[in-house]
């Protein structure tokens, strides 16, 4: 039998504090067109051994239609590429206005490189591959 289909919500950050423990526990890091912070989690934290990613997008990136727009075409490309991230890292990624007019192929490559290298910096850190990266 195939293997059961992944409930995407546990794949989310959901409450404000988990957003804040990445932001406490990071650094800001960019790319072209977004800003991202990331943390890797601990075997203490009681949440699913998935990563689990945030997204912001506030009033400065447009009116709530274009902002849900945002925030629906990041949301895919995310589900697109989730598998090159660990499973014990929070990421959270704040797109800059360009998003709302990229071509979605140019924006997926953009979170692919994003989760790369937050992959290769997590292994940097720890010197060895991170815990669930497939490879």
């Amino acid at each position: 039998m195939a293997d059961a289909p992944v409930d995407l919500r546990s794949m989310r950050l959901r409450k404000h504090a988990d957003y804040q423990r990445v932001y406490r526990e990071s650094r800001k890091r960019s790319s072209p067109s977004m800003s991202y912070f990331f943390r890797l989690r601990t075997v203490a934290e009681t949440v699913p051994e998935v990563p689990r990613v945030g997204l912001t997008a506030g009033r400065v990136l447009g009116k709530a239609v274009e902002r849900n727009r945002i925030k629906r075409r990041m949301r895919e490309a995310v589900r697109l590429n989730l598998g090159r991230l660990p499973r014990t890292v929070d990421v959270v990624l704040h797109p800059r206005k360009s998003v709302a007019d990229m071509e979605f192929a140019e924006l997926q490559s953009e979170v692919a490189r994003i989760f790369s290298t937050v992959t290769m910096q997590i292994d940097k850190r720890h010197g060895t591959k991170a815990e669930g990266e497939p490879r």
